[in-house]
């Protein structure tokens, strides 16, 4: 396909009401800013049904393109394969619930004309819940302390990146991946700009407390190993403990009255057994992502195409 100057990738589950909305700012932004774009919405195999509407759009907007996936794969996937459908030099990767304003577009592409690889959007102020925000300020301070490296939980998938930076992005094969952790471990030049995270144009976000708590995880375990050695520090600080407690209790036997009861005992049983299970479970969820990645099979599927220069052929990135 012939390059073009931008293409603005968009994951859409649940914003059929915003898309139309969507479209017309992009397309008025864009029109002004550069000779050529597209518009690559990924439906993520919506309940909402709103394929329909994005092949009335493709119809509509001759810059417009729509990608199905064959089922639910989530945000991150749904990204992916918008960045692998795209053709820009320059790919801006958005929300479609217009929370990321498309006006703040220039204002990245100025950041981004300075010569940096990318340029990442950070939400000076925030429009989700206070309990949202406060969770996420404290999983972002958790994973900094595990991993040792700081992480800012203001910045979103609101960004621009080069295409050098898209091809090393689609290198990586993980099924469980977090989008801002991937461009931060990639190191290319970065820039940012700020801005403010605006409310939901309709209806309400995907990311109930289960999907939050998952997206969690899969960004722990994304990042490296650091629970296997937790756990092993864990091991060895209670091995030692025990010695202790061993040495002491044995001291207490011949030297001292016996022990009225065996509440230590109970109380030590139990949490060295907590401790044994939690570190299998870790363990465990590290083996079963393994044995995902050794399975070999597709992250996602495509399903359909529309829009312009549709690609004839439906295609799957392993």
């Amino acid at each position: 396909m012939a390059r073009i100057e931008i293409s603005v990738v968009v994951p859409s589950y649940g914003c059929i009401g915003c898309l139309e909305e969507l479209c017309a700012r992009l397309d008025k932004v864009l029109r002004e800013l550069v000779s050529s774009h597209e518009i690559v919405i990924v439906d993520d195999r919506s309940p909402d049904n709103s394929w329909p509407l994005v092949q009335s759009l493709s119809q509509r907007y001759g810059t417009v393109r729509g990608v199905r996936l064959s089922r639910n794969f989530g945000q991150q996937l749904a990204i992916t394969a918008g960045l692998q459908a795209s053709c820009g030099n320059s790919v801006i990767v958005m929300d479609c619930d217009l929370q990321d304003p498309p006006e703040r577009i220039p204002d990245l592409l100025s950041e981004y004309r300075k010569g940096y690889d990318m340029v990442l959007a950070r939400r000076v102020i925030r429009s989700h819940s206070a309990f949202r925000r406060v969770a996420a300020k404290a999983y972002f301070a958790l994973v900094s302390r595990l991993t040792g490296v700081a992480i800012d939980g203001s910045y979103g998938t609101f960004s621009i990146l080069s295409r050098k930076v898209v091809n090393e992005f689609l290198r990586f094969s993980e099924r469980d991946r977090h989008y801002v952790f991937i461009l931060r471990w990639l190191g290319f030049n970065s820039g940012s700009i700020e801005y403010v995270h605006e409310e939901r144009h309709s209806g309400v976000s995907s990311y109930n407390l289960v999907r939050l708590l998952k997206h969690s995880f899969s960004g722990v375990f994304f990042h490296n190993a650091v629970l296997l050695n937790w756990i092993m520090y864990t091991g060895l600080f209670l091995t030692c403990t025990s010695f202790v407690t061993g040495g002491f209790l044995i001291y207490r036997h011949l030297v001292a009255a016996a022990l009225p009861g065996w509440t230590s005992l109970v109380v030590a049983i139990l949490l060295s057994t907590g401790v044994i299970l939690a570190s299998i479970g870790t363990v465990g969820l590290y083996v079963a992502r393994l044995f995902e990645m050794a399975k070999g099979r597709p992250i996602y599927i495509i399903d359909s195409e529309c829009g312009c220069e549709t690609k004839t052929s439906k295609v799957s990135h392993s």
